[in-house]
C-alpha cells in the first residue's frame, strides 16, 4: 500500500466516523424533543419529567412564510436569549399565505390542493422548526389561518372535514418528532356544524399522525375563548383565549377567571393580547392609528393575566408578527422593520416576567383577590393578587402604582420578607425581614401611567432567590 492510499484510507474512516456521530448527534436531538403534559392539578404545563414549564410566547404568525433561514435564525436567537420559550407561527399564512410564495420562492401546496403539499416550503418550515427546537424553544404551530376553513370568508375557504383530517396527518407524522404545540383555529371562531367538523377533523388528523405525544389548544378570534367552544373536547389539552387589541386597561385578568371556573379543570392563557406598537382599537371605526400600545400595556396585560391563573403568556409586536420591512406593504400601521423591533422594551420586560416567576415555584401561585383588604378594585389600577397553595408566597400587582392593603397573616412563615419588584427593569428591592405580620398598607415607590409595581410577600426561611 503506498504512502497516498494509507492517508486515503485513513481519512475514509474518519469521514465514516464523524457521519456516525453526526447521526447519533441527530438521534440524540430527537430523544431530545419536548413533550409538555398538563400537571397534576391541571393548571400548569410541565415538562415530560415534571418539572414546570412557564409558557412565555411570541406572536411570529410569519415566520415561516416571509422569512429566508438566516433570518429565522436572527429573529429565534434573539428570542431564545430573552428568555422566550414557545414561538407562535402559521404554516399557510395569513398575508396570502395560498398565494404568494415564501421566501424561497416556494408555495405551500401544489396546484392549490390540500392533498399536495409542497415538500419544497415543507422543507423549509422543517429547517426552521428545528433551529427552534435547537436552541430550546417549542414551537407553537398552527397548521392554518382560521381564513382558510371559516364559512365567513367566502373563496378564501378550502378546507373540508376530509381534507383537513388529511392534512392534519401529514403534519402530525411530519412533526411527530419534533418540540411543538399544535394550536387549530387561527383567529376565528366557530359559526356552522361544518366549521366545527373542519376542526375536528384536523384535530383527529393531527392525534393520528403524531401519536397524540403533543399538546393541543385553539386560537379563536378576538375576544374570544377557546373554552366557548371546545372546553369538553378530549382533544382540547389547554385553554386559550384572545383578549384583542381593543383597549388600553382592557382587563384580560377576566378571561383567565371564567376559564378557572370551569370543569373540567384545564390550563389556560391569553394566546393574543394587546401588541406592542398596534394601533388600539383599531378595527373601530374613527380609531386613531396614533393611539399605539406600549410596553405598559403589554406588561399590565401580562401580569393582570398570570396572577388571574393563567400558566403563562404571550407577547406580540405589531412589526414581528408580520415580519414586516420597508420592502412590504405594512398592515395596520406597522411602521418598525421586524429586525428592529426585536429590541423593543416590550420583549425586554417580558424576561424579566419569566425570571420573576420561575424564581419561586410559579406552579404554586392561585389567584386569590380576598388577601387585597383595600385598593383599586376596577379600572386601569386595578389590583391582582395570587397566593401559593402552601402560603410560603404572594404576589401582588398594582398597574399604577396606587396604594394598597393587604391581609400579610396568610402568609405562613416566623419572618416575613416584603419585596417591591420593578417590572421595566428586573430589579428587586428588598424593603422589609422580620417578623410584622397582620394588615398592613402599602405604597409603591412612584405611581401613574407606566409606574407599575409587584409586591412580594415571602416566608423569608424558604430562601427564594431574587430575579
Amino acid at each position: 500500500m503506498s504512502i497516498f492510499d494509507f492517508y486515503q484510507n485513513i481519512a475514509k474512516r474518519k469521514t465514516i466516523f464523524f457521519l456516525l456521530i453526526a447521526v447519533f448527534l441527530c438521534n440524540c436531538q430527537t430523544a431530545m424533543a419536548q413533550y409538555l403534559q398538563v400537571s397534576e392539578n391541571q393548571r400548569y404545563l410541565v415538562k415530560q419529567d415534571g418539572t414546570p414549564f412557564f409558557y412565555l410566547g411570541d406572536t411570529a404568525w410569519e415566520l415561516f412564510h416571509r422569512l429566508t433561514l438566516s433570518e429565522a435564525s436572527r429573529y429565534l436567537q434573539n428570542r431564545a436569549e430573552k428568555g422566550f420559550t414557545v414561538i407562535q407561527a402559521v404554516i399557510l399564512a395569513q398575508a396570502g399565505g395560498l398565494t404568494v410564495a415564501n421566501a424561497n420562492g416556494d408555495l405551500p401546496l401544489v396546484e392549490g390542493d390540500l392533498l399536495k403539499p409542497n415538500e419544497a416550503y415543507f422543507k423549509h418550515v422543517d429547517e426552521i422548526v428545528e433551529s427552534a427546537n435547537s436552541l430550546g424553544l417549542v414551537v407553537g404551530m398552527l397548521p392554518t389561518w382560521g381564513s382558510y376553513w371559516s364559512s365567513i370568508n367566502g373563496d378564501e375557504s378550502i378546507f373540508t372535514p376530509e381534507t383537513a383530517r388529511f392534512f392534519g396527518e401529514f403534519l402530525g407524522k411530519r412533526y411527530r418528532d419534533k418540540s411543538l404545540i399544535w394550536i387549530l383555529g387561527g383567529d376565528e371562531n366557530i359559526t356552522t356544524d361544518e366549521e366545527r367538523e373542519i376542526v375536528e377533523a384536523m384535530a383527529q388528523g393531527i392525534e393520528a399522525g403524531d401519536g397524540g405525544v403533543h399538546l393541543m389548544t385553539f386560537h379563536p378570534r378576538g375576544p374570544g375563548r377557546s373554552s366557548d367552544y371546545f372546553h369538553t373536547a378530549e382533544w382540547l389539552d389547554f385553554n386559550m383565549y384572545q383578549s384583542s387589541h381593543a383597549a388600553h386597561d382592557h382587563d384580560n385578568g377576566l378571561y383567565a377567571e371564567h376559564d378557572h371556573r370551569l370543569t373540567p379543570k384545564k390550563p389556560t392563557l391569553d394566546g393574543e393580547p394587546r401588541y406592542e406598537l398596534i394601533p388600539a382599537g383599531f378595527y373601530f371605526q374613527g380609531a386613531s392609528r396614533l393611539d399605539l400600545f406600549d410596553d405598559f400595556d403589554c406588561r399590565q396585560a401580562a401580569y393582570w393575566s398570570i396572577l388571574a391563573g393563567a400558566c403563562g403568556h404571550t407577547y406580540g409586536h405589531n412589526s414581528i408578527w408580520q415580519m414586516w420591512d420597508s420592502s412590504r406593504t405594512p398592515m395596520i400601521g406597522a411602521v418598525v422593520p421586524w429586525y428592529e423591533a426585536l429590541d423593543h422594551p416590550g420583549s425586554f420586560h417580558m424576561r424579566y416576567l419569566k425570571e420573576l416567576f420561575t424564581a419561586r415555584p410559579f406552579e404554586q401561585l392561585t389567584p386569590n383577590q380576598s388577601i387585597i383588604l383595600d385598593g383599586p378594585e376596577f379600572g386601569g389600577a386595578k389590583i391582582r393578587a395570587a397566593l401559593a397553595q402552601d402560603a410560603s408566597f404572594a404576589i401582588i400587582y398594582s398597574p399604577k402604582g396606587e396604594k394598597f392593603t393587604v391581609d400579610q397573616s396568610v402568609i405562613e412563615a416566623q419572618d416575613l420578607k416584603s419585596i417591591w419588584y420593578d417590572p421595566r427593569y428586573g430589579i428587586s428591592h428588598i424593603i422589609h425581614s422580620g417578623n410584622t405580620f397582620g394588615i398592613q398598607t402599602y405604597t409603591p415607590p412612584t405611581s401613574g401611567r407606566g409606574n407599575d409595581w409587584i409586591l412580594i410577600l415571602e416566608d423569608a426561611d424558604k430562601k427564594f432567590e431574587l430575579p
